[in-house]
């Protein structure tokens, strides 16, 4: 700390800028309770249509347990480029051979009928290439639109995103739309059957190597998490019973959390200029104090105060682009989080890209002090969250799996994450946190497996068969 009184006056004023981004053991607990009550409130049937937190029921009712066997297609759609993928399974041996396709400009703003088309003439390409054509494959589809899912291999469109037009396909069903163009442009004996989102396709994919996994996390752009939950606490599911386990993968949807009002306590006056600024205000309020598609302007809106105080860069041109919305970008935290010196090489990197010309050792370090503060409440407010699903299911040993970029990238999160969540679960229940690989191609291919498992299943005879456990995570344990 620095020892002059100006220097010290200083360090109080810019804490009293910031000091909303810490919060107590007791205010995190406070937010596990809140979301405890609105994930109830999500799978009941008289208060779901009024819930934030939707809480759907996936149709996936089994995780992977070693058995699956056979060739499995996986399509995964969700930008400007789609893949296919072969997955082959044996027992936990799985060979995956995938290639990448370009969706032209045109396609994407034409109709429905030439994007499924163009998929669908792909699909064929991929299936004659590997020597397919007479094989009978199941296919897995990731679909990463906004869908109302209504069966395992139903799911309609609410609305496209990510650039895509496409007429005559909102409100449809997607893999009714797939289907019919694979009948019109393949030879290929291709059905689909299960469409999934990458929170689900996440936590598959890791639990096929990890039979104590079932909760799955993503962690990028957006912010949202899986379960596995027992059918008798899902009030909303009317489906009739059949032999299948009773137990369904829910889709939290907990980036909604707080946009009744519920976490206004924690919230700083960067949270609301943020969400007043953006294209949802009110909505998603949870996933704009975590994800990666806000921490990055949540930091740039401190950084502007800070220096618009004098606290921060004293002589730094207003037309730089740090007083421009939108324009650090969440890679910058993470980059800077990564400086380990006194050199600030990445800090100074940064904020060159940033046009900020003229800046201190000692504006690196307040920067850096922003940052950490900013993305250690992203990491506690989501260990928070995994801390309510951990001791819902009250397991003694339990694996999650977790993908996305500001996962995988910020050099801290994993750490900052395990430390809050073992501060916050039950004396006693273990638990590691599992960087799942490829959750929108083997996860897809995986939930189709499953699918046929079941399906194929005899009443009463649910397979058994185990295989050898694989723990390449770090396990944590909360003693008692």
């Amino acid at each position: 700390m620095p020892a002059t009184t100006e220097q010290l006056t200083k360090y109080e004023k810019i804490e009293a800028f910031v000091k909303g981004f810490k919060l107590s053991g007791a205010a995190y607990k406070r937010v596990m309770t809140l979301l405890h009550q609105e994930m109830n409130n999500g799978l009941k049937k008289q208060s779901h249509t009024v819930a934030d937190i939707k809480m759907f029921p996936t149709f996936v009712r089994s995780l992977p347990d070693g058995s699956e066997k056979g060739e499995f297609l996986a399509l995964d759609l969700g930008g400007t480029n789609f893949r296919v993928l072969l997955v082959r399974l044996q027992g936990h041996d799985i060979d995956i051979q995938s290639k990448t396709y370009l969706i032209p400009q045109r396609i994407m703003l034409g109709t429905g009928t030439q994007l499924f088309d163009h998929i669908a003439d792909c699909i064929g390409k991929f299936v004659t290439e590997h020597d397919l054509i007479k094989h009978s494959l199941p296919l897995g589809f990731t679909f990463s639109f906004p869908c109302q899912q209504e069966g395992l291999a139903k799911a309609r469109l609410s609305k496209w995103t990510k650039g895509f037009r496409c007429e005559g396909v909102v409100g449809e069903d997607i893999c009714e739309l797939l289907h019919e163009a694979l009948k019109r442009r393949t030879n290929c004996k291709v059905e689909i059957v299960a469409v999934v989102n990458d929170a689900v396709g996440t936590l598959m994919s890791a639990a096929h190597g990890d039979r104590n996994c079932e909760i799955g996390l993503i962690l990028g752009t957006g912010c949202n998490a899986c379960y596995m939950e027992y059918l008798d606490n899902v009030g909303t599911w009317g489906h009739d019973d059949d032999h299948h386990p009773k137990q369904v993968i829910i889709n939290t949807e907990w980036g909604a959390f707080g946009d009744n009002g519920c976490l206004d306590f924690m919230r700083t006056e960067y949270d609301r200029e943020l969400d007043t600024f953006s294209i949802n205000p009110g909505k998603q309020v949870m996933e704009k104090m975590i994800s990666g598609m806000y921490m990055g302007e949540i930091v740039r809106l401190v950084l502007e105060r800070l220096t618009l105080e004098g606290l921060l860069f004293r002589s730094v041109d207003r037309d730089c682009s740090l007083f421009e919305r939108g324009r650090f970008y969440t890679k910058y935290v993470s980059e800077i989080e990564s400086d380990t010196d006194e050199f600030f090489r990445h800090t100074k990197q940064v904020l060159d890209e940033l046009h900020v010309e003229s800046y201190t050792t000692e504006d690196c370090k307040i920067v850096k002090y922003v940052c950490t503060l900013i993305s250690a409440r992203a990491a506690f407010l989501a260990a928070a969250g995994l801390a309510t699903l951990i001791n819902r299911l009250d397991k003694q040993d339990m694996t999650i799996a977790v993908d996305g970029s500001l996962y995988r990238f910020h050099p801290r999160f994993h750490n900052l994450m395990c430390l809050k969540i073992k501060e916050l679960v039950k004396p006693g229940l273990k638990f590691k946190l599992c960087l799942s690989h490829d959750g929108s191609g083997k996860g897809a291919a995986l939930t189709a497996a499953v699918s046929l498992r079941l399906r194929n299943m005899k009443l009463g005879g649910p397979s058994t068969e185990d295989g050898p456990q694989t723990n390449p995570c770090e396990m944590v344990t909360v003693k008692a």
